[in-house]
């Protein structure tokens, strides 16, 4: 599943500009369906635009029946009646999304014979300060096991001690998710820290759902702001 939504709030109608010749979100919608680890791919959206343009190239579209506050929400309204075991959550603005990363994720649920694990995400090391720095960047702290402990746009973990060696983590909006722990997020009303840090999968945590993050060395470019799309002009070029 793609969420999409037209008016993104950093950079409106992102999703419809060009990129090399194609839409940002028909970009992404084939770039998914290629890497062929899908039953079916649907872009999830509120604009008819959208849906026309995933419609008309061939693609598959659900319009959203009501306004919906994330991503998360926008999928699990579409599949709560569907017959589906694993739902994955492909952002919008990832065209250049590939087959091993979702791959990874996916596999986590194959050995979790207990059901231990909520929903799966990735991953990725930054080493840029900027980046580090950036609130556009969300960063992940994980515990020896891989499970996610916080996501936050702050600098985290804060590094007090220069001398202590500190690896940071990017969170890449990609999740695999339990069916049940997507319809359980999409009937359990936001918390203080989701609403303070607009970060959607720290409502997971705040209700004590567990997120297996897997690393990855895909950097990729997710389409936020103009200057990610020139960048990512570029990087296709």
């Amino acid at each position: 599943m793609i969420p999409a939504r037209y008016g993104a709030s950093r950079f409106p109608a992102k999703l419809m500009q060009d990129l090399a010749g194609k839409s940002v979100i028909l970009r992404t919608y084939q770039a998914t369906v290629a890497t062929k680890l899908f039953d079916d791919v649907y872009v999830v959206t509120d604009s008819a635009i959208i849906y026309d343009e995933i419609v008309n190239n061939g693609g598959k579209a659900i319009m959203s029946k009501k306004e919906h506050q994330s991503g998360s929400d926008r999928i699990a309204e579409a599949v709560e009646d569907l017959d589906v075991d694993i739902v994955v959550n492909v952002q919008g603005d990832e065209p250049f999304t590939e087959r091993e990363s979702l791959k990874k994720v996916i596999e986590v649920f194959k050995d979790d014979h207990n059901k231990a694990i909520d929903l799966a995400s990735l991953m990725v090391q930054i080493t840029d300060w900027d980046e580090i720095n950036n609130p556009n960047t969300v960063k992940v702290i994980v515990d020896q096991e891989n499970f996610a402990l916080y996501f936050s746009r702050s600098p985290i973990p804060y590094p007090r001690d220069k001398e202590v060696k500190t690896r940071y983590f990017k969170h890449k909006g990609i999740y695999a998710f339990r069916k049940q722990a997507l319809l359980d997020f999409y009937h359990l009303p936001m918390q203080f820290l989701e609403a303070t840090e607009k970060i959607e999968c720290i409502r997971y945590l705040e209700y004590g759902k567990r997120i297996k993050m897997v690393e990855t060395d895909v950097q990729g470019v997710e389409v936020d702001t103009p200057e990610d799309l020139e960048r990512a002009r570029k990087l296709w070029k």
